[in-house]
């Protein structure tokens, strides 16, 4: 599906000589003469390889028809996180480096929507925050001090996450999915 260069953001997806690419970066510069200039940076969605690519206004390119399935997370096993589709019970599998930090945030039997390429799981779209159980946390230190005390804790799925003193085993805390930073603590109505 051709798509004019000026319609390309940051998180488009397009296909370059056969190979799926996501789009980190767009610099648009406007020179005193001749046609705006696109530099893209761009991300192998296969491989997590970063190229630059230069286009100029009024050229176009492929843009890649990509679909949404419900799944759910299974196991992680090697490098590879599989997911299976909730009405066809077929399988797939993410690499660990393609799901960057969001590997950090899946529970077994979780819901998660699936990015596919095809038949090709690319990507998973995760909530922007989720809730999730400590299960180990640093011994905070007491003592009159001015700025907030922080330490190391533990979620359930392993991840070690920078919170606030006051958190203790068995809170359940919010987390921002993109940055992997805690946000609060979630009153669980004890």
């Amino acid at each position: 599906m051709d798509t004019e260069i000026s319609d390309v953001r940051k998180n488009t997806k397009i296909v370059i000589d056969g190979a799926l690419y996501n789009v980190v970066e767009v610099d648009f510069t406007k020179p005193g003469k001749g046609r705006s200039v696109y530099r893209l940076r761009l991300q192998n969605m296969r491989d997590g390889g970063v190229t630059d690519r230069t286009y100029r206004s009024g050229e176009k390119v492929d843009a890649a028809s990509m679909s949404t399935e419900e799944e759910q997370y299974l196991y992680h096993e090697g490098d590879q996180y599989i997911f299976m589709n909730s009405k066809s019970y077929e399988q797939h599998g993410i690499s660990e480096k393609t799901l960057g930090i969001k590997k950090n945030f899946l529970k077994e039997g979780q819901s998660v929507i699936v990015l596919m390429f095809g038949d090709e799981a690319i990507d998973i779209q995760l909530p922007i925050t989720i809730d999730l159980k400590v299960t180990d946390t640093e011994t905070a230190l007491k003592g009159a001090t001015i700025t907030a005390q922080n330490k190391i804790s533990v979620i359930e799925t392993g991840y070690k996450v920078s919170t606030p003193a006051f958190i203790k085993v068995g809170d359940v805390i919010k987390i921002d999915t993109r940055t992997g930073n805690y946000l609060e603590r979630v009153n669980t109505g004890k």
